[in-house]
């Protein structure tokens, strides 16, 4: 750190001290879209007219929610609060017995956390996206009943004891597994992050979405366990001079295919079975999904049934005709499977709004497709100044790396931007960068430095900033 940096921290973190300077943040509200809204826009498309009712209805809820919270903090503050001096329902009865709840769940109080469909992507929810909940999560690791999903034509609880594992192609002993065969073999457990490359694609053209939730949440980071992708390939005797490539087959109605690059992808890809020590969940594609770490996630083939070795990709329908990308000069951007550098502010962040001035604790995730975080910024100002964050551990290839800055907010509007580095000296860009060699016409690949602008009555909005 420079000696203004640590200047600065000492100030930051001396300003906890001082009771006036306890700052406090109204979560994002989460129920502010009415279902005829909703169908309105799952019926006719997201127009500039429902983007308009969608920002209405998101101030509306967030104004509730700040009333509601302003009395319940101030008492906190004050002398003489009953929630300290008198004894609570808790303290003087018998709670619950273990395993009321087989499986546990979260507090009630909890509720709102949740994965959430956002209106007009699709025109079927059996083809849609649930975003996790980015602005509510701690840490790296995203909870199994909060892993955002993407799906091509719905999911379905799959009988593990009838599902199989066809490997065939360029290998001399052509199997056909059960889990069990596979469960058999040698296994590793990785975190790693797992990206749907159109994550943040409303941003390519305008500010579309309020929270973090909807512009980054087709993002999770999760624990897998499985057997290597290596071990299972020179089980089957695969001849990696010729095989090159290799197709990934699910099991979906959509018949969801994949071409992978084995030279680039062979040594930490995973057939994987559980996810954070349970076994995947059906929507994550129990019993059985690829985990190709660093790739977008329509490579982390679901439900998979086969793996075919081959010499050349094979062009299937979704990667000739869906998740390519329109560059400027009217040309397709194919395979472009790597998801870069990247970064986004979580707290505070859209929707969100701070109550006092003083200490805030800003944090966030930052997450690499080609290695290791090595650095995150974090301005204040749109960028023209930056300050370094600290890097929570552990910091892990291809996976999400939390991290922490202190700032005292003195009331004033703010730019809050965050921009990451990796291993291979990578910087995330702008969105103006981005445009520059992109264009606007993209849906998939979005890396760009994500804008929070934070308004002197405290409201926290999504705004783009060159």
């Amino acid at each position: 750190m420079t000696k203004r940096q640590i200047e600065i921290s000492t100030q930051d973190i001396s300003a906890i001290e001082k009771p006036v300077n306890r700052a406090r943040l109204v979560k994002a509200p989460e129920h502010f879209i009415s279902q005829e809204l909703i169908a309105d826009i799952n019926a006719n498309g997201l127009d500039e007219n429902r983007r308009g009712f969608l920002r209405k209805g998101f101030v509306s809820a967030l104004g509730g929610a700040t009333a509601g919270l302003v009395a319940p903090f101030a008492m906190a503050t004050g002398e003489g609060d009953p929630a300290i001096l008198e004894k609570q329902e808790w303290q003087t009865t018998l709670g619950k017995n273990v395993a009321t709840m087989p499986y546990g769940v979260p507090s009630i109080y909890e509720s709102n956390l949740i994965r959430r469909e956002s209106p007009g992507l699709t025109r079927v929810s059996a083809a849609s996206v649930a975003f996790t909940p980015l602005q509510g999560l701690f840490g790296t690791i995203t909870p199994n009943g909060l892993h955002f999903e993407r799906h091509h034509q719905g999911w379905y609880n799959i009988n593990p004891e009838t599902h199989r594992l066809m490997v065939n192609g360029l290998v001399k002993n052509p199997r056909v597994f059960t889990m069990n065969d596979l469960m058999r073999l040698p296994s590793v457990s990785r975190t790693h992050f797992i990206e749907c490359g159109a994550n943040t694609g409303l941003e390519w053209g305008n500010v579309a979405v309020p929270t973090v939730q909807y512009t980054h949440g087709m993002l999770s980071c999760c624990e897998f366990t499985g057997v290597p992708l290596k071990v299972l390939l020179e089980e089957c005797g695969a001849d990696l001079k010729k095989g090159k490539f290799m197709l990934a087959e699910g099991g979906d109605g959509s018949g969801m295919t994949r071409t992978i690059n084995l030279e680039s992808c062979l040594n930490d890809t995973i057939v994987a079975w559980s996810m954070n020590g349970e076994m995947l969940r059906p929507e994550n594609g129990f019993p059985l999904r690829l985990v190709v770490p660093g790739v977008q996630g329509v490579s982390w083939v679901k439900w998979l049934r086969r793996l075919e070795v081959g010499d050349a990709p094979w062009n299937a329908k979704d990667e000739a005709v869906h998740y390519i990308e329109l560059m400027p000069n009217g040309d397709h951007r194919q395979y472009a499977s790597i998801q870069e550098c990247k970064s986004v502010i979580t707290t505070p962040s859209g929707g969100q709004q701070l109550l006092d001035k003083g200490f805030y604790n800003v944090s966030g995730m930052a997450w690499s497709g080609r290695g290791k975080i090595t650095r995150v910024d974090v301005s204040f100002d749109g960028g023209n100044n930056w300050r370094t964050a600290r890097l929570e551990t552990p910091v892990l290839t291809k996976s999400i790396t939390r991290f922490n800055i202190d700032w005292v907010w003195d009331g004033s509007p703010a730019i809050m931007q965050s921009r990451a580095m990796d291993d291979t000296g990578y910087i995330q860009p702008s969105i103006k960068t981005l445009r520059n060699v992109r264009g606007t016409r993209s849906i998939y690949h979005n890396n760009a430095i994500q804008s929070w602008k934070l308004d002197s009555n405290g409201e926290v909005s999504n705004v783009q900033v060159g």
